[in-house]
């Protein structure tokens, strides 16, 4: 145990004081800022302009009926324009609006390409009006339908009750548990290959400089091997700490000094992220902070978070340390040897990404047990609230035992594969030299 608390002291001492470490830990978090808030400003600067679209040959009800959007879309029906002059005229495009009841569809003329949001904007506005036209033919007056939806838009609004097992009811909010569930699935899954990559390329230079061979005389392979990895996550654990606090220092910094609607377009680029719409609306729920985050049990995410977030990476680190173990100094053949570790942590964050709005489906239940997927799946799972303690327990239970094996077998591999020069090693030979007798 002395021997292994010797080289976790080592690896931790040599890689903090790297300046790679140093320049990652410090520039990440800038660069998350440049990116959230570099986004924030170009969606501003980008916004389209207020389109004006004069419309032609009008059946008798778009003109009373069509509503303008004085900030998007301005419509006009005047006399004179056609499809010749209507750009001279100063419209930015112009729409025949020819009563075609059998195929409904009109045609949009423009100098430049209308963009999906604003051609969309249109059909909506044209299939209302269609809608009040035939309201009032069914003998509805256009002030009585003006009022009503004036009324009913935001009318209603749903605060979802949750009863837990104690029976006590409390708010929660779906976009919110999403967002971070999301959040901490894939910071496990950015820092698994980061850290992961991190152990392959210290054994690989270890082997690479001979070093290996001088240890491996003094300690057995499995207390370097496990040494190596319990100080490459004390140096992930200080890193991520590090982040987070930089993090919240910076979000401060400059929402002191940024205009507020900078911060909420800051906010509106997380809408671009890939989780099938479950975290829409989650920039505006942000607004609202206080009953939307309250709502999540943090004391179990934080501490699920540290405890998947560490058993991922002891679970991954072991593999990438075997494969080093057995690399001479040929990228083609890490990358082929890579390929099986890294397709099970791939296909765990498409299951995130897929099934973050339903953390009771059957894919999100299996793959947050399986060790391969857990540590990112369940992450997605956690503060929805709704993981049975069975299933939690079980989770736990695998990637503890799932590590103790791979940790045990990637030690075999390793003690084999260290002191080999010159010779491609398979999956095929590497599956031997774990599951060979000493």
């Amino acid at each position: 145990m002395n021997k292994i608390s010797l080289i976790i002291k080592r690896e931790y001492i040599t890689r903090v004081r790297n300046k790679t470490f140093l320049l990652s830990t410090f520039l990440l978090p800038i660069v998350m800022m440049l990116f959230i808030f570099g986004s924030a400003f170009f969606a501003a600067s980008s916004k389209e302009k207020l389109k004006k679209i004069a419309v032609i040959n009008d059946p008798g009800y778009f003109k009373t009926n069509l509503k303008t959007d004085s900030t998007r879309i301005n419509f006009s029906f005047v006399a004179g324009i056609d499809t010749t002059n209507y750009n001279s005229k100063g419209y930015d495009a112009l729409i025949d609006v020819k009563n075609d009841t059998t195929a409904k569809k009109f045609t949009l003329h423009s100098v430049k390409q209308i963009s999906s949001g604003t051609k969309e904007a249109i059909e909506n506005r044209l299939d209302k009006a269609y809608e009040v036209y035939h309201l009032q033919q069914k003998g509805i007056r256009k002030e009585v339908l003006d009022s009503i939806s004036k009324f009913a838009t935001g009318a209603y609004h749903i605060d979802n009750r949750v009863k837990n097992e104690k029976g006590d009811s409390k708010q929660v909010d779906a976009g919110v548990n999403a967002g971070v569930g999301f959040g901490s699935g894939i910071l496990i899954y950015i820092t698994m290959f980061i850290f992961g990559a991190m152990v392959m390329r210290g054994v690989m230079e270890e082997k690479t400089n001979r070093i290996a061979e001088v240890m491996v005389s003094s300690v057995k392979p499995f207390e370097l091997m496990m040494g190596k990895i319990l100080g490459i996550a004390a140096v992930g654990l200080t890193q991520l700490a590090l982040w987070v606090i930089l993090v919240m220092l910076l979000s401060t910094v400059v929402g002191a000094f940024l205009p507020g609607e900078m911060i909420q377009q800051a906010g509106a680029v997380n809408q671009s992220l890939p989780i099938g719409g479950a975290n829409a609306g989650f920039a505006a729920k942000l607004g609202e902070a206080g009953k939307a985050f309250s709502s999540v049990n943090w004391v179990m995410v934080l501490s699920c978070f540290v405890f998947y977030f560490l058993g991922g990476y002891l679970f991954y680190a072991s593999l990438f340390a075997a494969i080093g173990s057995v690399i001479n100094e040929d990228p083609q053949e890490a990358q082929s040897l890579m390929l099986p570790i890294t397709m099970p942590i791939i296909f765990g964050f498409i299951i995130l990404s897929s099934n973050i709005n339903t953390p009771d489906s059957t894919a999100m239940v299996w793959a947050s047990i399986i060790p391969f997927t857990s540590p990112i799946v369940m992450m997605g799972r956690i503060p929805s609230g709704d993981v049975p303690w069975y299933e939690l327990l079980a989770s736990m239970a695998l990637l503890i035992a799932g590590f103790v094996f791979t940790t045990w077998m990637a030690g075999k591999i390793y003690r084999t594969g260290i002191l080999m020069y010159g010779k491609k090693a398979s999956w095929k030979e590497m599956i031997k030299w774990g599951f060979r007798k000493s």
